[in-house]
């Protein structure tokens, strides 16, 4: 990696963070020397950049800062597309609307050399007959991953079985063609996935809930990164039980 975008990097992980980034975790993050860390944080402060840095504690930045318009190169470029294409046909209008504006503006502040790139991508997401259509609103569940929204639905399981949940929605994820709603059910006192298609009579709840370490996405995500023959059973099976 370049040094300059090392450092571009660098800035946006710390804006990124909400708490404080030690130099060690920067230079195993960016996989350099402490040595290096300290010499790209110093140019970083002497270019102008507001980062705060005490010893033993880590860096932060002043989240006020804002950096020059971002250049992506013709892979990144092709990388977004491919992903607003997909965003496109695999969620809903709403959502793929968000999506393609989002790209209007990264075209807008395109140079004309990458411009052109745009004209010659050659990876595509097309709309495909196998994607399985659900009841739900899917922009109405992902308002309630993001503010925090308990959440009530009728599930009905691959054996055909009925319960009713109430889960802390946490997170929408794609098992192309299937996508899956993680959470954390009460019913249960567990995490369990709930395919979308399988949902009905959902509704949100007046009750927002408080993040809790053992019932947290960054939780859900260590257990299923830790155990892969999870990983493999939410592939295989996809279904809450």
């Amino acid at each position: 990696m370049r040094k300059a975008d090392r450092l571009n990097d660098i800035v946006h992980h710390l804006r990124r963070m909400h708490q404080a980034v030690t130099a060690h975790t920067l230079a195993e993050s960016f996989e350099v020397s402490l040595r290096t860390i300290y010499r790209d944080i110093q140019d970083l402060v002497n270019s102008g950049v507001p980062i705060l840095g005490e010893a033993g504690v880590g860096y932060v930045i002043d989240k006020k800062y804002h950096l020059p318009p971002i250049m992506f190169d013709a892979d990144e470029l092709e990388a977004i597309a491919l992903g607003i294409g997909m965003v496109s046909n695999w969620t809903d209008e709403k959502f793929a609307e968000k999506a393609q504006s989002a790209y209007r503006k990264i075209q807008a502040t395109l140079p004309a050399q990458l411009i052109n790139e745009l004209h010659q991508i050659s990876t595509f997401s097309a709309p495909s007959h196998y994607k399985i259509p659900w009841e739900v609103n899917f922009t109405e569940v992902r308002e309630c991953i993001r503010r925090k929204h308990v959440v009530s639905f009728t599930y009905l399981d691959l054996n055909d079985r009925q319960t009713q949940r109430i889960i802390r929605p946490l997170a929408l994820i794609s098992f192309s063609p299937i996508w899956l709603l993680a959470g954390w059910c009460e019913l249960r006192g567990a995490f369990r996935n709930f395919r979308l298609d399988r949902i009905t009579e959902f509704s949100q709840l007046n009750t927002r809930y408080k993040d809790e370490k053992d019932k947290s996405l960054s939780t859900y995500l260590k257990l299923v990164k830790k155990d892969q023959d999870i990983a493999n059973n939410h592939i295989k099976n996809v279904y809450a039980e």
